[in-house]
């Protein structure tokens, strides 16, 4: 059994998905949920299903002193990044190297790097006028956004589509594949995830 953290931003309403899809499971249980943003609806719907939740700011991620040991208590083997917005400090990209995965809304490596999250993205896509876009899950590495791709689901988008109609779109995908794409990556890697190895 691995024990998975979330790290959300904002709603949650990927991290309230995979936390159901998880409920009973053999594969992973979550066992928290971290936010950088205290009163964000992702903390509401965990507390609602039973998974911890903690609020760590960006001073708090950035110390080691203060995330690494939290996330001992709770014995996490594996970080799902689900709308996340803080950037990963090194340290603890290091500390779960091949054991935390982001979730981006846009067919990387296309609409990645610094400042390419959330509505950014779908105004991106908008603008450049493309005709499909989509979700990536991909290996969290010292470059943001850069690192290798697990799996990707794209969806077709018309000139009429806003962004708001974008990101609806793409938030489809989302709920689809996600929490799938995670389970059967932690039972591709399972001795990895729970070894650190």
């Amino acid at each position: 059994m691995v024990n998975m953290a979330i790290f959300v931003s904002g709603g949650g309403t990927n991290c309230e998905n995979i936390i159901k899809y998880f409920e009973g499971s053999e594969v992973a249980r979550p066992v928290l949920v971290i936010s950088n943003k205290a009163g964000v609806g992702a903390i509401g719907k965990a507390d609602r299903l039973g998974v911890p939740t903690r609020v760590i700011g960006k001073a708090g991620l950035n110390d080691p002193e203060v995330i690494l040991p939290l996330l001992r208590e709770f014995s996490v083997d594996f970080i799902v990044l689900a709308g996340f917005l803080l950037v990963i400090p090194g340290f603890l990209i290091d500390e779960y190297d091949h054991r935390m995965i982001n979730l981006h809304p846009a067919l990387l490596p296309k609409f990645g790097g610094i400042g390419m999250y959330g509505h950014h993205v779908h105004e991106a896509v908008k603008a450049a006028g493309e005709s499909e876009t989509g979700m990536t899950v991909h290996w969290v590495s010292r470059e943001v956004d850069g690192g290798a791709i697990i799996a990707q689901f794209s969806t077709a988008i018309s000139p009429e589509d806003t962004p708001d109609d974008i990101a609806a779109k793409e938030h489809v995908l989302e709920m689809e594949h996600f929490p799938q794409v995670i389970e059967k990556l932690l039972i591709s890697e399972a001795g990895k995830c729970r070894t650190g190895r």
